[in-house]
């Protein structure tokens, strides 16, 4: 089954949306705020993360492989959240899963390795993943599995090492993509849109935007097709478009994300949400491009994504996040 490439997805998604559209004037503010205060981008943001590896090495790699398998779905229906105790500190979200991570490999589990994680079991796991609140860890039985399928398949195609599948890519992030999809099914995060097959790829794409991260765009973290790689449609980043007028929902949805209706992974709402998301960063680096200002759509992404956590408050009094249950963001 051949899809459509995110950018191209998105185009096609929003020639047709009925539930979503872009505002060029909002999206031609916000990216002269950007100008005034936040630029020039710094690609070292990254690597200077409490959480994150502060060294760029092959065990880098691995880490980055493991959290993109578990990176999705922090969310809570109750007002008590997933919450990760680690070095005297509690941290949320995707920082939950990268504490809960370091936190399990400074306890003595070699959470990198494939031998380990292939054969994870469940208490091993839920004990990794245990939270600081009574609210767990969503989609468990997911996460499990993504875990010991990914090990099992890095041990019988990529002699153990999720490095040595990089190393196939040839630099390509196009063609790491497609080897994430093609041995990884917990990547595959595509979508049926008025008979069009569309793809967004969240996980994948930001686990090559990790990777480019990590190592500054060069070694491992070298792709020379890296301009390919679009805003990382999740539940966070079109939230803050939204919060600066980028993008705009019909009266029907934004009453439904405001009631918090959970809102199905794969519907057209859904997949509108995801594509005006990748188009309108598109827009934005096209933008700031045209003004001397050296980013791409990884960099974008991550400074609307901070900007939502710097600002949480006001932004979600003013627009609440979408819910969408899923194992792809």
């Amino acid at each position: 089954m051949e899809y459509l490439a995110p950018l191209s997805s998105s185009l096609f998604v929003m020639q047709n949306a009925e539930h979503v559209s872009i505002n060029v004037e909002n999206i031609q503010c916000l990216v002269e705020m950007v100008c005034e205060k936040y630029s020039p981008f710094d690609t070292k943001s990254w690597i200077n993360q409490e959480l994150t590896p502060n060294v760029a090495d092959e065990r880098s790699i691995e880490w980055i492989f493991v959290t993109s398998l578990l990176n999705f779905s922090f969310w809570s229906n109750s007002h008590v959240n997933f919450e990760v105790s680690y070095c005297n500190k509690i941290y949320t979200g995707y920082w939950a899963l990268c504490a809960a991570v370091n936190r399990a490999i400074d306890e003595g589990v070699d959470l990198l390795n494939p031998e380990v994680y292939q054969s994870v079991t469940e208490d091993q796991l839920r004990y990794i993943f245990r939270s600081h609140t009574a609210e767990p860890i969503p989609l468990f039985d997911e996460r499990l599995n993504a875990l010991r399928c990914a090990g099992k398949t890095l041990l019988e195609n990529f002699d153990g090492s999720f490095k040595n599948a990089l190393s196939s890519c040839e630099n390509s992030a196009a063609k790491l993509l497609k080897l994430l999809c093609d041995y990884f099914p917990s990547f595959r995060d595509y979508s049926l849109y008025k008979g069009k097959h569309v793809s967004f790829l969240k996980r994948a794409q930001i686990l090559v935007g990790d990777l480019w991260y990590c190592f500054e765009g060069k070694g491992f973290g070298y792709f020379h097709d890296i301009d390919e790689i679009t805003a990382f449609a999740d539940y966070r980043v079109p939230q803050v478009l939204h919060y600066f007028g980028a993008i705009e929902y019909s009266e029907d949805l934004t009453k439904k994300i405001h009631n918090g209706e959970e809102i199905a992974n794969g519907s057209e709402l859904e997949v509108e949400i995801r594509a005006a998301t990748i188009l309108a960063v598109h827009n934005i680096v096209k933008s700031l491009n045209s003004k001397n200002i050296s980013c791409n759509s990884i960099m974008v992404d991550n400074f609307l994504w901070n900007y939502r956590r710097s600002h949480a408050d006001e932004i979600d009094a003013e627009i609440p996040m979408h819910r969408t249950r899923c194992i792809y963001y």
